[in-house]
């Protein structure tokens, strides 16, 4: 039961849940999708 409940959470932090300090961006968009590096101009 306890490892379910771990694993739901872990789930829904990781996959669901924006992070402010990834611009509003879940983890898994974060890592999986990184923000294009722009050149210098």
């Amino acid at each position: 039961m306890a490892r379910t409940s771990i694993a739901r959470y872990l789930n829904f932090y990781n996959r669901r849940r924006p992070h402010s300090s990834l611009d509003r961006r879940t983890p898994d968009e974060a890592y999986f999708e990184p923000t294009p590096i722009l050149a210098a101009a």
